[in-house]
């Protein structure tokens, strides 16, 4: 599927997600996700194709909004829900639980850390959520939340993919 070129836009690499996807293979059947930074939506996208109840898309550029719809449309997706805003204000609205959160922010943004604390803290996971966060390889791991634990870890080229896990009940 083409899409509209976005400037700084860095999809996850097919070997990553597919990594991930196998990881995460008895999680997603029913789950609420949420997909912040969307970017293409490669993830999210994904996600419902696997059985996801619901993927929620939040992103700030326009292009990239634009088309998040064009490919919902196009796939029929209407379990996709897709917000433009810019995630940190997204996380500082009315909380809705998630079972499952790819954090895939700008390499650049270094707020890994800063936003697993937003969303444990103020409600945004459900018991037990996975998170999957994606960074460059070269940078150190974010410290995770009090009660979350690191299941998997994986490296392609340039990127560093882990995938957490709240403690049932969280903080």
């Amino acid at each position: 599927m083409a899409f509209q070129p976005v400037p700084g836009l860095r999809p996850t690499p097919d070997r990553v997600r597919e990594t991930l996807f196998n990881w995460l293979q008895r999680s997603v059947v029913g789950a609420r996700c949420l997909d912040l930074y969307a970017g293409t939506g490669a993830l999210g996208f994904e996600a419902l194709s696997r059985g996801a109840a619901e993927s929620v898309f939040v992103e700030r550029d326009p292009i990239a909004v634009r088309n998040l719809i064009a490919v919902a449309q196009t796939l029929g997706a209407n379990q996709a829900r897709i917000t433009q805003s810019d995630a940190q204000v997204f996380l500082s609205g009315s909380p809705q639980p998630f079972d499952l959160v790819f954090l895939d922010p700008p390499f650049a943004l270094g707020a890994l850390g800063e936003l697993c604390t937003l969303l444990d803290s103020r409600g945004w996971l459900a018991p037990a959520a996975h998170i999957y966060l994606e960074q460059a390889a070269r940078d150190a791991l974010p410290e995770l939340p009090p009660g979350w634990r690191q299941i998997k870890e994986t490296r392609a080229g340039e990127v560093r993919a882990l995938l957490a896990q709240r403690a049932v009940g969280g903080t």
